[in-house]
Parts: structure tokens; C-alpha cells; sequence
């Protein structure tokens, strides 16, 4: 099984080389910036589509909404490059909104962003299946399958570690906008020129339905369905860390390209659209008609369209990069289950990525892989964690000062202000379409943050030491014959009572803390000398942050170092949760070693003996 997962996965990696794996401009541009980017092969679409309900004659505002959206990213984007250097350790909408508006508002942005997350995984993967069935419409009835092999795809190079995911981004990333850029570049010359004609009124799209009256309520709604089009412009502010050094002035460059690009690609593909006179369609997207009348039906087409396609099914990782690892920090903070924070074998969040993976994947099947059914859910969270950022920044700005701070926040409340709007504007124009299932599902996972948050506070103030004194030894035990060895998780109430039964054994009693967690590790080393009644601690180190593998050869050690003593006795602290749905909150790790300690002997061929010694907790 090992040697499967090292041929699927690679080989683990030392925690000492997470510095050396960390992106490049070139490769973070790519990892990124592929969700933004690949938002403008939909962004125009969305906006026509809404449009075309009024009759063709309305499709000529599509440009000046694409003016208007321009400028909200030109906004946005200065709002996130000061936020990536007011918080160069990674300013994601949690940290800052929890960090300077509260709690709620902090867990109000993180419960925005985890839904926008999985639903930029299911529209990017859809968009990206809905280009290649544009080219090749027999794929069609297959559009789930297609979806669920991509995610799969996308899910394992992640899984491979950041820096692979890198280098497989990179290329399908740069050739998708080079190919796009000469898509805008030869249209705009051929029209300049008059070299190309309108594309002839196509069908309305059934979706279409009759003719609508244009109203400013169906503009608003074209506009709110193209801030498309600024999904994931918040992903480099997130994954700050995952940067070479210096990491805010590396982030904050690639910010600029990235916005840089995405406002020309955006404009561009609007204003080719609305010069060719593209009526949206049912069977075949705006940027294939596009690409099909400006380079013909040849190669040049072919390869727009396999590098949108690519590019869209690979925007789903901007979502693999910043779901595991704003989980993660919510983990950490024990907003969310604690397994969400373990680091895995290639130095990336592997139950994160899986929980992504699954959570899109039933997505896109209740919605039957159609861009179009997912499109009115998205973008609420993001622009609700926009707004809530980039308020956060204006009070951060207020507390922290600093030259220039006055402007600082006043542009950050531009961003805030003008986000803001945007949400209200979503809001209204979505919310019969399918935006009330996300404004309903934020507060549940809120309330879910809670109960999850309540629960771990409720076993750790069961198994404080608080009130508690450092017992002096008066056990009678005096035999020396078994080497008794405690495996330690942490210092806690559980952790007594085990070390009380150890010592009731054995006189020769070693506690030992395999070094995972450094915080876990310092912390059990600073209580050791009060409340380890004189008993050894070892620190075992584990550059591969594993459990089982630095233990089992220190007991192998042992058997070695000591064939003529008795059982290798393990006595194993653990504590027992009061309802059976709280283990799912914690790492079963005094199971997995009694699992794998039940079917491992030592290599002096002697049984080794396991104790459970459970501590109960209460409701």
C-alpha cells in the first residue's frame, strides 16, 4: 500500500524542505491566477445572456458593463494589493474581518469563501467541459462524467505537492492566454480592417424565453452576471505564504499581472463579441463563436479551444490552493474538525483537498454539470468576503497607522463601498435564480463553526490541569522488569491518569512526544518537570510529520537495546468523547497505534502489551 501511494502521490517530503518548494511569480501567476483568468471565457456570456431576453438590440450595452466592471477590478485589485501588505503573512477575508470586526464577521467571510471555493471548482470544471462539448457536441450526454474526471485530475496534482501543481498549471495557464490574446488581437485588426463580417443573428436561446421590456432592474442583472469576472482576484491575498521570498512584494507583483491581464483579456473578448454581433446559444459559447469566425474552423480554433477548456478545468485550482488552507486555519482556530489542519506527506493539506474534491463533486452532479444552473449561486460569497476584507482594512488602517494611512483607508473603503453595492445588486437580481440557497447556507455553517468550536472548548476545559496539583509519587510498585513506554498526544487530565497507571506497573516508565506539532511539543515540555512525576521524556523528532513511523523504531530500538527485559508494555492515554459524532472532530491517534502495534512485533519477536487507560468525558 505504501509503495502505491509513493507511485500515486511520490515520495513524502521533510518538513525542513517546505521553504524550497514554495512558487515563483511565473509558477503563482499560474496556480493563482487561473480561476480570474479563466472567468473572462464566461464573464461576456453571462452578461449577453441576460441582455439577449430584451432583444438583440440590448446586447450593445455589453460594453459599457464591461467598462463599469473594469473599473470595480481596478478597485478591487489596488484594495488587495494594500491588504497583501498590510498582512504579509497571508491576508485572507477571515483573518482580516476576525481580526479587526469580530468573530462573526470573521466567520462570516471564511463561511462566504468555503462555499464560493467549492462552487468555483463546479462552474470552472462545468464552463471547461461545456468548451470541449462546443467543439465536439457527441461528448455531450457524457458532461458529468467528463466533470467528475476533471476534478479527479485536478485533485491528484494537487495532492503531488504545491510545487508540481506549479509546473502542471503553468503551461496549459500561459498557452491559454497567449492563444486568447491573439484570438483579441487578430479580431480587433480584421474588424479594424474589415476583413470579417458580422456573425449572422443566430437562435435565441431557449433560456430567452420572449421579449423583455429593458428595464434598469435587467441591466443590473447583466452587470451582477458579469462580476463573474472578478471571482478569484482575492486568491493571491490567501496563499501569500505558499510565495519565495520576499513573499509580500512577489505576491503583490503577481497581483498586478494578474489584474493587468484580466482587464484586457475581459474588455477584449467584450468588445470582439459585441463587434461581430454574437448572439449567445444554447449549444456552442460565446468565445467558441468568436473563435470560429475570427480563425475560421482550423487549428488555431482547435487550440483556443482546448487551451479554454484546459484553463478552465484548471481554474478550479485557485480553490485547491486557498479551501485547504483557509480549512486549515479555521482548524487551527478549532472552527472546523482538526484534521483539516494535519499537514500530509508532500507538505500540502491532502483532507482538505479530498474534502474539496467531494463537496464539487456532488455539485456537479445534483446540478447536472450546467454552467448556467450553477452561475446564479456564485459570486455572493465572494463579494460578501470582499466587502467584509476590505472593511477590515479600513479598521486595520485606523488602529495601526503608518505614513499614508489616510489614503490607504480611504481606498480600501472605495473597495469596501463599491463591493458592497455589487453584493446588494447580486442579491436582489439573483436571489429567486438560486442566490437564496447561499445566503441560507451561510449562517448554517456558521452555526456549524460554533457548535464545533463549543465542542473543543468543552474538552479542553475537561482535560485542563487547571485547579489541579502536580501529584508527588507514593505508588508501590518496585518491579523493574517490563520497560513501560507512554506515547503522549499532549499534557492533559487523560495524560495523568495514564502516567498514574504506568508508574502503578513499572518503575521504568519513558514518556514520549513524537514532534508533529512544535507548539504541542513545547507545550508538553514546559509542564513536564511539574506533572511528569520525575518520569523520562523523549522528543522524537519526524521530518515526515508521522506518528507511527518515528514510534515504532524507537520501540524497535528498545527490543534491540534491551533483548533480555520483559514485555515492552505501551500504555496509551486516551480520552473518550461523550457522543459518538465528536470522534469525527479528532485524530484517532491512540487508535491507529494500537491498530498497527496489534499486528507489528518487535524484531526480538516478543508480543508487545497495549493498554488503553480511557478517560470519559461529559456531556
Amino acid at each position: 500500500m505504501t509503495a502505491v501511494r509513493r507511485v500515486v502521490l511520490g515520495s513524502p517530503l521533510p518538513t525542513a524542505q517546505e521553504v524550497h518548494h514554495r512558487l515563483t511569480k511565473i509558477k503563482a501567476l499560474a496556480v493563482f491566477s487561473s480561476d480570474a483568468l479563466s472567468s473572462v471565457a464566461y464573464a461576456t456570456e453571462e452578461i449577453l445572456l441576460v441582455l439577449v431576453v430584451a432583444g438583440t438590440g440590448a446586447l450593445g450595452l455589453s460594453m459599457p458593463i464591461g467598462l463599469v466592471i473594469a473599473g470595480l477590478l481596478a478597485v478591487v485589485g489596488t484594495s488587495y494589493y494594500q491588504t497583501i501588505h498590510g498582512y504579509p503573512s497571508g491576508g485572507g477575508a477571515y483573518i482580516v474581518a476576525h481580526d479587526n470586526l469580530g468573530a462573526w464577521p470573521g466567520l462570516t467571510a471564511a463561511a462566504a469563501l468555503l462555499i464560493d471555493y467549492v462552487l468555483t471548482v463546479a462552474v470552472s470544471v462545468t464552463a471547461g467541459v461545456a468548451a470541449i462539448t462546443s467543439a465536439f457536441p457527441v461528448l455531450c450526454p457524457f458532461r458529468v462524467e467528463l466533470c467528475l474526471l476533471a476534478i479527479l485530475c485536478v485533485a491528484w496534482a494537487n495532492l503531488r505537492g504545491v510545487r508540481e501543481s506549479g509546473t502542471v498549471f503553468a503551461i496549459p495557464t500561459y498557452a491559454f492566454t497567449f492563444i486568447f490574446l491573439m484570438l483579441l488581437v487578430v479580431g480587433a485588426i480584421r474588424l479594424a480592417t474589415g476583413t470579417i463580417a458580422p456573425i449572422s443573428a443566430g437562435v435565441v436561446p431557449a433560456a430567452g424565453g420572449g421579449a423583455q421590456a429593458l428595464t434598469a432592474f435587467l441591466i443590473l442583472r447583466a452587470f451582477a452576471s458579469g462580476c463573474t469576472a472578478m471571482t478569484g482576484i482575492e486568491a493571491i491575498s490567501n496563499g501569500i505564504p505558499a510565495f519565495q521570498k520576499p513573499e509580500p512584494n512577489n505576491a503583490g507583483k503577481t497581483l498586478i499581472a494578474m489584474i493587468a491581464l484580466l482587464m484586457a483579456m475581459f474588455l477584449g473578448i467584450t468588445f470582439l463579441a459585441r463587434g461581430l454581433g454574437v448572439v449567445p446559444l444554447d449549444h456552442e459559447t460565446v468565445v467558441s463563436q468568436v473563435g470560429r469566425h475570427v480563425f475560421g474552423g482550423g487549428p488555431l480554433y482547435l487550440a483556443l479551444q482546448a487551451g479554454t477548456a484546459l484553463i478552465l478545468i484548471l481554474a478550479a485550482n485557485t480553490s485547491f490552493a486557498g479551501f485547504p488552507r483557509l480549512s486549515s486555519i479555521l482548524a487551527h482556530d478549532r472552527y472546523l474538525p482538526r484534521q483539516l489542519s494535519n499537514l500530509g506527506d508532500r507538505l500540502v493539506f491532502h483532507n482538505g483537498i479530498i474534502a474539496l474534491a467531494l463537496l464539487a463533486s456532488v455539485l456537479i452532479v445534483i446540478f447536472g454539470g450546467q454552467t448556467h444552473r450553477l452561475i446564479p449561486l456564485y459570486a455572493v460569497g465572494v463579494f460578501l468576503a470582499f466587502t467584509l476584507s476590505q472593511a477590515g482594512m479600513v479598521r486595520h488602517w485606523h488602529k495601526h497607522g503608518g505614513q499614508g494611512w489616510q489614503l490607504k483607508a480611504a481606498v480600501n473603503g472605495l473597495g469596501a463601498v463599491s463591493t458592497c453595492a455589487v453584493l446588494a445588486v447580486i442579491v436582489a437580481s439573483k436571489f429567486t435564480h438560486g442566490a437564496w440557497m447561499v445566503i441560507l447556507l451561510i449562517p448554517i455553517l456558521i452555526w456549524l463553526f460554533h457548535t464545533i468550536r463549543r465542542h473543543y472548548l468543552n474538552v479542553a476545559e475537561q482535560l485542563s490541569l487547571d485547579g489541579l496539583r502536580p501529584e508527588k509519587w507514593t505508588g508501590l510498585a518496585s518491579r523493574k522488569r517490563h520497560k513501560v513506554v507512554l506515547p503522549l498526544s499532549g499534557m492533559h487530565r487523560g495524560t495523568l491518569a495514564a502516567l498514574r497507571f504506568a508508574r502503578s506497573l513499572s518503575q521504568d516508565v519513558t514518556a514520549v512526544v513524537v514532534d508533529v506539532e512544535p507548539e504541542v511539543t513545547a507545550r508538553v515540555q514546559e509542564k513536564w518537570p511539574s506533572w511528569g512525576q520525575q518520569v523520562l521524556l523523549v522528543v522524537l523528532e519526524s521530518p515526515y510529520r508521522s506518528t507511527m513511523g518515528p514510534l515504532l523504531a524507537y520501540l524497535d530500538e528498545l527490543d534491540q537495546r534491551e533483548p533480555e527485559r520483559g514485555l515492552a508494555v505501551v500504555v496509551l492515554p486516551e480520552f473518550v468523547t461523550a457522543r459518538w459524532w465528536h470522534h469525527l472532530l479528532h485524530n484517532q491517534t491512540a487508535q491507529l497505534i494500537k491498530n498497527v502495534l496489534v499486528y507489528q512485533r518487535g524484531h526480538t519477536a516478543k508480543d508487545r502489551v497495549i493498554i488503553d487507560v480511557p478517560y470519559h468525558l461529559r456531556r
